[in-house]
């Protein structure tokens, strides 16, 4: 029980940091008079207050992490806080007569801060702003966790990625263990976080939307989250300037921001370059956007190449970048086009990046330790070390990225077969399964691009919500915890 005490300290403070959140809401409720700031002041005050006590009572047991305890603090922080985010909503829905069920409450407030982008509410467009705007700054906060943990945390599990990247990136993805380093490597990430989410701002109120509009979407976009003001997401701006910026920056955000602090320190896109991928990506991205529009083109889903190219690399992009917009209702096109979007958001965002999902890095490593394999067979004597970029890679990197694949292949095959014995169709089961678990957001079925996942049932619901915490903390941080060899001394 001692072990846990110095955890449940670190767990208090950053429950207090997050409670000041609620401040922004309360802002923007003063600024727009829309009522809602007594239900945030009052979530403020209860989340304080729940996070000033453990810090009280273990005040005493402070002492410095070691690897074991910071898998337990990440997954209590990123279990806990989604579980503070709803006060506020309940106590706001309930007192207008809308109950919503703290299951599917909860569900939403984890998709935020996971970055998921999917939603059970609907109405979005008459929702009071400091509403949206919370449910946005939960993911623009998400966003911001994700760096710290690619850099602090995931790469203790051994889990493929993140090492290599390390490797391969100069400055600050090189630490190897929690230091008083990390914090000035966190500085550098949020610094470039930042910049990138002004500038995200900045472009949408160019492209012509208001100032409450710009900053959800600004969050949304970067993070790669994909909540919007409104239920018809992107398509109800239906501006193609919107769609652009969108489309900028969310292509930023799938990419390490490693890269970009290294693209911005020395002043040059070279560092793009040296990325083992950032170029992969992009031709991935663009590669299969073009792809799903010469597709809808051919089959007379639009009859203009201009209106397919624009909706097709849109959703494209979207999808694969695990954000989760919309300017169309893509569930009704062909299955090729949207099935092909789905399984491309398994592996193309970057590690380092808001993205969710395999992470590009590790099919690299598979696809190249293939291509020895075949070689093998045509000259059984030949010695061709597996590389990335000019380093050889440790044959335990690639046995790590075999293993996260069989968990990842394994958690989607259950979650999908749960959904499946809980009454849901096959297609909504499958990709409301892969779209958590990948932190897309949106799938197909029910819970398409039109849809929500309002219609869950709370076993449904509270399963999807595992499968959003599992992708998001890359699933090995989570399930250590539940293997007898974590708890031994």
């Amino acid at each position: 029980m001692k072990r846990l005490l110095p955890i449940l300290h670190l767990t208090g403070c950053a429950m207090v940091i997050f409670s000041l959140a609620m401040l922004i809401p309360v802002g923007v409720s003063f600024y727009t008079g829309d009522g809602t700031r007594w239900a945030f002041l009052e979530g403020f005050g209860l989340s304080l207050l729940l996070g000033i006590l453990p810090i009280i009572f273990t005040r005493r047991h402070q002492r410095e992490l070691q690897a074991r305890d910071g898998f337990l603090l990440v997954v209590l922080v990123w279990t806990l806080l989604p579980l503070l985010a709803t006060i506020p909503l309940k106590i706001y829905f309930d007192r207008v007569g809308a109950p919503i069920p703290l299951t599917h409450l909860y569900f939403e407030t984890m998709s935020g801060l996971t970055t998921t982008g999917g939603t059970v509410l609907t109405g979005l467009d008459l929702l009071p702003p400091s509403i949206n705007v919370w449910r946005a700054t939960l993911v623009w906060i998400g966003g911001m966790g994700i760096l710290v943990l690619a850099v602090a945390i995931l790469p203790l599990l051994g889990v493929g990625g993140s090492q290599v990247v390390r490797a391969e990136t100069p400055g600050p993805m090189k630490e190897e263990k929690l230091t008083p380093r990390i914090a000035g490597t966190a500085k550098a990430l949020y610094a470039i976080f930042l910049t990138v989410s002004v500038l995200c701002w900045l472009a949408y109120r160019a492209a012509g939307l208001d100032g409450v509009d710009a900053f959800v979407h600004m969050c949304a976009t970067v993070a790669l989250g994909g909540f919007s003001t409104l239920d018809a997401s992107i398509a109800g701006f239906d501006s193609l300037r919107v769609e652009l910026v969108a489309m900028a920056f969310m292509l930023l955000g799938a990419i390490n921001f490693a890269t970009h602090f290294s693209a911005w320190r020395g002043r040059s896109l070279l560092a793009y370059r040296r990325c083992p991928e950032a170029l992969y990506f992009l031709a991935i991205a663009l590669g299969t956007g073009m792809i799903v529009s010469v597709f809808l083109f051919a089959k007379g889903v639009y009859p203009d190449f201009g209106e397919a190219l624009r909706y097709g690399m849109f959703n494209t992009i979207s999808v694969i970048t695990t954000t989760g917009f919309a300017n169309t209702d893509y569930g009704s096109w062909p299955l090729f086009a949207t099935v092909l979007m789905l399984l491309v958001s398994c592996f193309a965002a970057s590690s380092g990046s808001t993205g969710g999902g395999i992470k590009l890095i590790r099919l690299l490593l598979l696809v190249r330790q293939a291509r020895y394999e075949l070689l093998r067979l045509v000259h059984p004597k030949a010695i061709a070390p597996l590389r990335l970029g000019q380093r050889p890679v440790d044959s335990r990197v690639l046995l790590a990225v075999v293993g996260f694949l069989v968990l990842y292949l394994t958690s989607l095959g259950l979650g999908t077969l749960l959904l499946l014995a809980s009454g849901l169709d096959g297609l909504t089961a499958f990709t409301a399964t892969l779209s958590s678990l990948n932190n897309t957001g949106p799938g197909l079925g029910m819970v398409g691009p039109a849809g929500s996942y309002a219609d869950m049932n709370g076993w449904q619901i509270t399963l999807c919500t595992f499968a959003m915490l599992l992708g998001r903390l890359e699933l090995a941080t989570v399930l250590v915890l539940f293997t007898p060899v974590f708890w031994r001394r």
